[in-house]
């Protein structure tokens, strides 16, 4: 007896339409779940949530998976459990059409130490510029995150975790770099970072 493909197929593409017709519209889940820490435009609640606007798309949504995966740990794993591929997508084409902004920096001499090791490394650490990767202006690639204008305290949070290996994902390179920046330097590049538009 024949088989026809499309009796196959059929049902794979039935269950296809019934995934992407549930997925919720990214300005539902925002204001449901993703406001309350990091704000309806993206910019973050508080200074230890990261601000997601002008983020790439595909970073924001591969974080996500990470999190729904459980290859990244933190509070996200519990937001993202429920969130379908579609919606990931989504919710990182949502932030990132949202206009950016940048911190104001106060103490400008501080910021230069920044402002070298961001654009320059240190050759006697071996800490190569953060701008090889991350590009001259922070607004990284799809793989990479922009980091322009993100919160202080969160980079600081971010290098310290990458340093210890609590930020679990995407942990090889950086590792490897946080490890060898003193908390002079994270502090500087920190608030260099967000200073940057």
């Amino acid at each position: 007896m024949l088989i026809r493909p499309f009796l196959l197929i059929a049902p794979l593409l039935m269950l296809s339409w019934l995934n992407s017709a549930q997925a919720r519209p990214a300005t539902e889940i925002v204001e449901k779940k993703c406001s309350l820490c990091h704000g309806i435009d993206g910019e973050g609640s508080s200074a230890i949530y990261p601000r997601l606007a002008g983020q790439h798309a595909e970073y924001i949504a591969k974080q996500l998976a990470d999190f729904k995966s459980g290859r990244r740990k933190g509070t996200m794993n519990e937001m993202a459990a429920d969130l379908s591929p579609e919606e990931m997508k989504a919710l990182g084409e949502y932030f990132a059409a949202k206009p950016t902004k940048s911190h104001k920096v106060r103490n400008k001499d501080f910021s230069a130490v920044g402002y070298y090791l961001y654009h320059n490394g240190n050759q006697y650490t071996d800490v190569p510029a953060c701008e090889s990767c991350h590009g001259a202006e922070g607004n990284g690639t799809v793989q990479l995150p922009r980091l322009a204008g993100q919160h202080k305290r969160y980079l600081m949070g971010q290098l310290q975790d990458f340093n210890s290996r609590k930020r679990n994902n995407d942990n090889a390179i950086m590792h490897s770099i946080a490890s060898k920046l003193t908390e002079l330097e994270i502090d500087a590049l920190a608030l260099y970072i967000s200073g940057m538009k």
